[in-house]
């Protein structure tokens, strides 16, 4: 039995004892994989090494900067300025609260380039507005919640219809 064959063995079996004895899956995940690359004959240094290096990328650490700038941005009081001037140009037509609530998400993408710094600003106040304007509570969350739009109209995708 070669080395890679035992540390595969070692990681299924210890990740399946794990989520039989009701471990949280992160750490049935993390402790499976430090036990194989043990296994494997990996110093602990070099299983921190691979770990840190694993998490410090750009992608990662640009989530939380963004979802921090929209709070900012909706503390500051940009988002109800972009809620106001998407009212002026949507909201006196009819459904216009969610109207305004697509138009202000597209003000702020254009800002931010975030979806979910865009979630954490303008839905924050903008699902209340909804709730206060007579629309159901869940409908103002899922309306809110698949408002990813970036993601929908990507270029080369042919099938460009937002359903609601």
């Amino acid at each position: 039995m070669t080395v890679q064959t035992l540390a595969i063995i070692v990681l299924l079996v210890s990740f399946f004892v794990m989520i039989f004895l009701r471990f949280p899956i992160a750490y049935a995940v993390g402790l499976s994989s430090v036990l194989c690359m043990l296994v494997q004959g990996q110093a602990l240094t070099d299983v921190c090494r691979l770990m840190v290096k694993g998490i410090s990328s750009f992608s990662l650490m640009a989530v939380p900067f963004f979802i921090t700038m929209g709070v900012l941005m909706g503390s500051g009081g940009i988002s109800e300025k972009l809620i106001a001037l998407a009212d002026a140009c949507v909201g006196w037509m009819r459904g216009g609260m969610a109207m305004v609530n697509i138009v202000a998400s597209y003000f702020f993408g254009g800002i931010s380039g975030s979806a979910s710094a865009d979630t954490a600003s303008i839905g924050s106040i903008m699902i209340p507005m909804m709730v206060d304007q007579g629309y159901d509570a869940d409908f103002s969350l899922k309306f809110k919640k698949r408002q990813f739009l970036p993601s929908l109209f990507r270029e080369g995708r042919r099938d460009k219809v937002v359903s609601f």
